[in-house]
């Protein structure tokens, strides 16, 4: 079994994931997250290219409470930390504070794609977009 697990989320679904560039052989699960599901109503769509880049991830795919589900994940791998990337979602604190109450939590720093300091609505993928093709292209 191992130490640690990787929890991968919505903002770092990249084989380049700097946790499993330093646990390349960790084991890792990603939530469907049921709570953010339904209040961003994400569309079919956006569900579909996720799953399409997690089929590229090592992954284990599971659904429902994102703290439940990671604390169950690391429970059954004997593991005592949770490794994650930081990313701007405002709910990513809130689960790093519950799974810290039960394990220990590592947050790695992703290389940002582009470098921007103001408000970009991340609740839609072209909202983003339009923000980031600005610096991206430049």
């Amino acid at each position: 079994m191992s130490e640690q697990v990787i929890w991968v989320h919505g903002d770092c679904l990249s084989p380049k994931n700097p946790a499993f560039e330093e646990y390349p052989n960790s084991p890792a699960i990603w939530i469907w997250d049921d709570a953010l599901i339904e209040k961003w109503q994400i569309g079919l769509k956006r569900i579909t290219f996720i799953y399409e880049c997690l089929l590229e991830l090592p992954v284990t795919i599971r659904r429902g409470d994102v703290v439940s589900e990671v604390l169950a994940f690391a429970v059954e791998n004997n593991a005592n930390k949770v490794i994650t990337v930081d990313t701007p979602s405002p709910r990513f604190h809130s689960i790093c504070d519950e799974i810290e109450r039960y394990k220990k939590l590592e947050v790695y720093e992703a290389d940002p794609f582009f470098e921007y300091d103001g408000f970009i609505d991340l609740k839609r993928f072209s909202r983003y977009w339009k923000v980031a093709q600005k610096h991206v292209f430049d």
